[in-house]
């Protein structure tokens, strides 16, 4: 009965066999790599895109911020002008402008129908900017993942030239812990850390 053959040779180097699985390990950590890289690159633009998102909406917000106060001021100082007019039609005219500029005051606090209110506005800022957190801390993520594989990628290349097992050992924990946050980044992006 012929045994099977050992993975070393006599001075405890790898064999051909076993530099192939090595290589095959290297294959694998690189396909994840390349993964990691492309997730990650699509991450960090889908947090750029959030935070443009983001700020434009709190520019129309301070927009609308700054139309009310104006109108609010010049409501007010209509009001002054309305309490020294006499004549009624004067005074008819000056309160039918100073209630439309309160409606458009009121309009810019809360526009429900658009989604373009002050307090809408605020909704939608806030939920672009947690949604750019969460793209965020997954492109953070991706980048340690990348780190990982490409180490791993090292160390179980120098196990075929060094030929120590312990180091392509290494590698496929490397590999897996890459693998395992790879994950985390997908289902959990805030987690962790």
């Amino acid at each position: 009965m012929a045994s099977a053959a050992p993975d070393v040779t006599e001075d405890n180097q790898p064999t051909s066999k076993a530099n192939k699985r090595i290589a095959l390990l290297i294959g694998v950590l690189a396909l994840l790599l390349a993964f990691s890289e492309i997730l990650g690159k699509n991450a960090e633009q889908d947090a750029l895109s959030r935070n443009i998102e983001a700020s434009n909406l709190w520019a129309f917000f301070q927009a609308k911020t700054i139309r009310g106060t104006t109108l609010r001021t010049a409501a007010e100082a209509m009001e002054i002008e309305l309490a020294n007019a006499t004549e009624p039609a004067a005074r008819e005219r000056l309160q039918k402008r100073i209630d439309g500029w309160k409606a458009t005051i009121a309009r810019y606090e809360s526009e429900p129908e658009t989604n373009e209110g002050r307090k809408e506005l605020i909704a939608r800022a806030k939920a672009a900017e947690a949604r750019r957190d969460i793209s965020s801390a997954r492109d953070d993520k991706y980048d340690i993942v990348s780190g990982l594989l490409q180490i791993a990628i090292v160390v179980a290349s120098a196990a075929i030239i060094t030929g120590v097992t312990l180091l392509a050992w290494t590698g496929v924990g490397l590999g897996v812990l890459g693998f395992v946050l790879m994950v985390v980044a997908e289902v959990a992006p805030t987690a962790l850390f």
